[in-house]
């Protein structure tokens, strides 16, 4: 007995590595690329290491290409975006939660009943409502779609569903007002859960492609995605550089993930269990 429950570990353990090989590969390639010299990435059979590594990739994005700006146009639009989504959801999914007012329910459900609807469709007449506010080619054009989500509210609401009703009530018969409950009790309480939200939104506003494209115009506004789709058709050999702009763009994200993962993980666990 004991013999098979090793063995089954051992072939567990096994697959897990397996997968985490395949998964990394192409990220480890991604990086190793981005240090060869021009042409190096395009031999066949593919290298794995460069021959001698060097720096001239990044030298080009940022001299030649001027990443910078785009580094600074994609972290202007993906910090606002988790900021101000972070303010409305958590309102929101509080008022869903906690506040009794007419028709709540039927709201939610409502919301809840949109999610259904893939955000593709939505994409059109959100475009031409800003048009018709002179957002378009914008940065605030681009962080619009980010500012509120229904599955953000959905979580939020479900977390500080596990509230307790006692609590707000002491807190209104001691004289504190609805924004004080909301600011001095429940924010700390849905930290956890507020680290998660962040978390997804800063992924979402940082790596999406099609609406930064839909909505800016101006090359010298474009972000990260945008601007290495746009230099892969004048580069489309040059695959350290495009490499190295990947590198740059996903850097970000996996430094936060690794930072905030243990409130991420506390968060997504404690909330499925409190939903």
């Amino acid at each position: 007995m004991r013999r098979r429950a090793l063995l089954s570990t051992l072939v567990l353990h096994a697959a897990l590595v397996l997968g985490a090989l395949v998964t990394l590969t192409p990220l480890l390639w991604m990086v190793s690329a981005s240090f060869m010299s021009p042409g190096e990435s395009n031999s066949f059979p593919p290298r794995l290491l460069p021959r001698i590594p060097t720096l001239q990739n990044y030298v080009d994005l940022f001299t030649r290409l001027n990443l910078a700006r785009y580094l600074l146009n994609s972290t202007v639009v993906a910090v606002s975006a988790t900021l101000i989504s972070l303010v409305i959801n958590s309102m929101a999914g509080y008022a869903f939660a906690k506040l009794r007012f007419v028709g709540r329910e039927r709201v939610f459900h409502v919301l809840l009943a949109a999610l259904v609807i893939p955000g593709q469709v939505g994409m059109l007449p959100l475009f031409l409502l800003l048009k018709s506010m002179g957002l378009v080619n914008t940065m605030a054009g681009v962080v619009v779609p980010f500012m509120a989500g229904i599955f953000g509210i959905f979580m939020i609401r479900q977390y500080a569903m596990s509230i307790p009703d006692d609590l707000l009530d002491a807190a209104r018969v001691d004289g504190a007002d609805e924004y004080r409950i909301f600011w001095n009790i429940v924010i700390p309480v849905i930290q956890p859960i507020l680290v998660t939200l962040a978390v997804f939104t800063f992924l979402s506003a940082w790596n999406d492609f099609m609406w930064p494209l839909i909505v800016l115009s101006d090359d010298a506004k474009y972000t990260l995605p945008v601007a290495l789709a746009s230099l892969s058709g004048e580069h489309v050999q040059d695959t350290g550089l495009m490499m190295a702009g990947s590198v740059l763009t996903v850097l970000p994200v996996v430094v936060l993930f690794i930072v905030l993962q243990r409130a991420y993980i506390r968060g997504v666990m404690m909330g499925s269990v409190k939903g």
